[in-house]
């Protein structure tokens, strides 16, 4: 009976000092106006309650029990943690020079990953699809890291590593052909379906949550066309089914025209970038439910901080040669009604300024709600997470952000987040 007892008492013990076993915890939050992402409207004071990290009620603002935590936003307008679909957190931000990532260690990255992380959520990103790193299932430590709460960073889905054609658009190029590229930046390299089968399977048995294709050529590898089409629809389509046998999905980077509808055949779940996507691919994706997932201010970042850096040539004629050919693409995708998500490259510029998307959204056919739907309900409709993030009705995680002034009437006060909550903690 004694060794018993001491059992019992030793499990107690390490479920009460275990990571995220801390006792459930109330907050009240008080927001002075709430962005209601799932309806579509904004309502007037608005008062939450959040359980051990979840919103259990979301009331008219009035009074809350003598002695309970209270968040006082309600000078504030309050909207759901944003989503960005689209970033590159365990690795380097891109520069001029293309042998950059061979320069730092592993160990180094991860450093940096964590620091990527902190700016992303302090900027109101409390979600992430992080969609590739070159060094193999840095994201995926990442991604664990805060799971643990070693680090602070926002919820993270990730893929581990590019899957893409010798040479293609998700390798390590433009340096010297004798130079040897570490194995563990080669992880998702493929050159037939039976080999993409396999090292699908050995991306998911490493920790990722879905699998990115590189299914045409890229505009920051040097050597690779964009609209040049790399990875064959039978390969895409063995990704396709060897990712849903494990109960996941696939996205493709895909600039061309032709490798965009190739990928929509194989059965990917959304497309990225589409720079160069025609009246016919946007058809396709609008009949199959595609998503489009459209980095449309990056274009301006790349023109102008890599003309004042010297980025390669080839690069910022690529950039040139797809910028406006995705703006258009996107505003008639919105207007055909396309799911479109919220995804920025962060990487290619400095992580944390995620949020300057939001105004080209709107300079090219969103409305406001639209664009902030995108970043929140879309977005997390494509991850499988509708029923935890991307909205604060009852059930979803206490992910929730408050700024000044009102986003409907000048998107651009989401640049600029005062306040951020993750499950029901305030990190800002």
């Amino acid at each position: 009976m004694k060794q018993g007892f001491a059992v019992l008492a030793a499990v107690v013990l390490a479920q009460a000092v275990a990571p995220g076993a801390a006792l459930a915890e109330t907050v009240y939050v008080r927001a002075g106006r709430l962005v209601d992402t799932e309806k579509g409207t904004v309502l007037p004071a608005r008062l939450f309650r959040v359980d051990d990290g979840r919103v259990v009620s979301v009331t008219a603002d009035g009074p809350v029990p003598q002695g309970a935590r209270v968040v006082d936003w309600s000078a504030y307008t309050v909207l759901p943690g944003l989503i960005d679909m689209h970033v590159h957190l365990a690795d380097l931000e891109q520069s001029e020079n293309v042998a950059e990532p061979l320069l730092h260690a592993p160990m180094e990255i991860a450093y940096i990953g964590a620091r990527n992380a902190r700016r992303t959520l302090l900027a109101g990103f409390t979600s992430v699809h992080d969609v590739g790193c070159f060094r193999a299932f840095a994201d995926v430590e990442l991604r664990n890291a805060i799971n643990r709460g070693d680090v602070i960073g926002p919820r993270m889905s990730a893929v581990g590593a590019y899957v893409t054609i010798p040479g293609g658009g998700g390798e390590v190029t433009g340096f010297s052909p004798d130079v040897k590229v570490p194995d563990d930046m080669r992880a998702g390299v493929v050159t037939d379906a039976a080999n993409t089968v396999e090292k699908v399977n050995y991306l998911f048995q490493h920790g990722v949550d879905s699998i990115k294709l590189i299914a045409t050529g890229a505009v920051l590898a040097q050597g690779t066309e964009p609209g040049q089409q790399e990875l064959t629809e039978e390969e895409m389509h063995a990704a396709v089914t060897t990712a849903a046998a494990r109960g996941s999905w696939v996205t493709a980077h895909a600039h061309g025209a032709e490798g965009i509808k190739s990928a929509i055949r194989a059965g990917v779940k959304s497309i990225e970038h589409a720079s160069l996507i025609d009246d016919e691919g946007i058809a396709l994706a609008k009949a199959r439910g595609v998503f489009l997932d459209m980095d449309i201010y990056n274009g301006d970042f790349i023109n102008d901080y890599g003309k004042a850096h010297s980025w390669p040539a080839d690069m910022l004629r690529k950039n040139v040669d797809t910028t406006d050919a995705q703006r258009e693409g996107f505003r008639k995708a919105v207007k055909a009604g396309v799911k479109l998500t919220f995804g920025t490259d962060a990487g290619v510029y400095p992580h944390g300024l995620n949020a300057r998307q939001f105004k080209y959204m709107v300079r090219y056919g969103m409305t406001p709600m639209q664009a902030i739907q995108s970043a929140t309900t879309v977005s997390a409709d494509l991850l499988g997470w509708s029923k935890d993030v991307g909205a604060l009705s009852p059930g979803h995680f206490g992910d929730m952000i408050a700024v000044s002034g009102d986003p409907l009437a000048d998107i651009t006060v989401l640049e600029n987040v005062q306040h951020v909550m993750k499950g029901g903690d305030v990190v800002k």
